[in-house]
């Protein structure tokens, strides 16, 4: 590709919100996986696990969610007590159903895409508790990720 061709913005975010829809309209409950030392991602210390942590993104387990092509954000409840979160798109590795594990982890961009370098966040270290509140997968069941290609 010539370095005059235009450049393109991410396709991440069209895939995070084409996929999180079609979860949806199978009436399963979306759950992204984020990895919490990229810089900008503000959830609950509380529910980062390994650096990472699982957001239930249903509308019925957060309120004002919105996701536009650099961030997502909504409120929800962790531990009882409504908190913000932010997500840079660029910090979302996976999304999938909690029901199934059905999903796509999401791939990185080439060089030269919006969101090729995220940079990380060295001072977030998770506790070693599980993920409370929305973050939680259903008792007694650990959420499995499958590719679907």
């Amino acid at each position: 590709m010539s370095d005059d061709a235009p450049r393109m913005t991410s396709y991440r975010p069209y895939l995070l919100r084409a996929l999180t829809e079609w979860i949806n309209d199978n009436g399963m409950t979306p759950h992204i996986l984020v990895d919490a030392g990229v810089a900008g991602v503000r959830v609950p210390p509380g529910v980062v696990r390994e650096g990472k942590v699982v957001l239930n993104i249903a509308d019925r387990a957060v309120v004002g969610l919105r996701m536009d092509n650099e961030w997502i954000e909504f409120a929800a409840r962790f531990g009882g007590v409504s908190q913000p979160v932010s997500v840079p798109v660029a910090a979302v590795l996976a999304v999938y159903a909690r029901e199934t594990g059905q999903g796509m982890v999401l791939p990185e961009e080439a060089a030269g895409g919006s969101h090729a370098h995220a940079e990380r966040d060295p001072d977030v270290d998770g506790p070693d508790t599980p993920p409370e509140g929305p973050a939680d997968p259903t008792p007694g069941k650990r959420p499995h990720l499958r590719v679907v290609k």
